[in-house]
């Protein structure tokens, strides 16, 4: 029996981030697909698991415990799985880490499809998302994170920052290059860290597996679209 119960799209992009937390655990998980998903999205909040408008949803099938918000349960899970820093000050950063991979894919896919991309939106959003790749890059140095070795927040060993980390900006770089062109040359040393992480044996088989169930897909809808005609892929 696996260890929980995962409600998310058939895509990578929010779920994502929860899947390679379990998988840098070594625990399992069995997906629930769009059926089971849109069932519970229109049961009454009462029937639900837990009150929530949206995948992803987790539920921890040894004690029926049930979060939704992809930043709550990777809170959840550091915690449950040992993957946070021990002091008040790397849970914090790690949590502000995590927030901002959010709000990056929601800026990338500008609020879920609020809008479609334009040369024009896109040519403007450039620099700020280097920006982003620089809060990641200056965070890291200022941490020790070196050209080849280390981690976002310090540490010997990954942690849900580097996770996190690595989760936004590879899958963003395998299915849109032009993106992980710009993070080699904004953030160099996230771009060291997001390959070695994606080397690691329980991450590089999960992107495997994504590939084959996925394919190249990220977000998907006509917002994945108007994407791929501004930034290729």
């Amino acid at each position: 029996m696996s260890d929980y119960d995962f409600y998310y799209w058939p895509l990578p992009f929010r779920g994502q981030f929860i899947r390679a937390i379990l998988a840098h655990a070594g625990k399992s998980w069995t997906e629930h697909g769009e059926d089971a998903i849109s069932a519970l999205m229109q049961a009454d909040p009462g029937d639900q698991p837990v009150p929530f408008m949206g995948p992803p949803l987790l539920v921890d099938k040894r004690t029926g415990f049930a979060l939704a918000e992809m930043p709550a349960i990777a809170l959840y899970l550091g915690r449950a799985l040992d993957l946070m820093p021990a002091s008040a000050e790397g849970q914090a950063m790690t949590m502000r880490i995590v927030n901002d991979a959010n709000d990056v894919i929601d800026e990338i896919t500008l609020d879920g499809g609020r809008e479609m991309w334009t040369p024009e939106k896109w040519r403007a959003f450039v620099p700020r998302l280097r920006r982003w790749m620089r809060f990641w890059e200056i965070t890291g140095t200022r941490h020790g994170l070196e050209p080849d070795t280390g981690f976002v927040l310090g540490g010997t060993a990954p942690g849900i920052a580097d996770i996190a980390t690595a989760t936004l900006w590879s899958t963003m770089r395998d299915r849109f290059p032009v993106i992980g062109e710009m993070l080699d040359d904004a953030a160099p040393r996230i771009a060291a860290l997001c390959r070695r992480m994606s080397d690691l044996p329980a991450l590089a088989a999960l992107a495997r597996r994504s590939d084959d169930l996925y394919g190249d897909g990220y977000c998907g809808g006509e917002i994945e679209a108007s994407l791929r005609t501004v930034a290729g892929g």
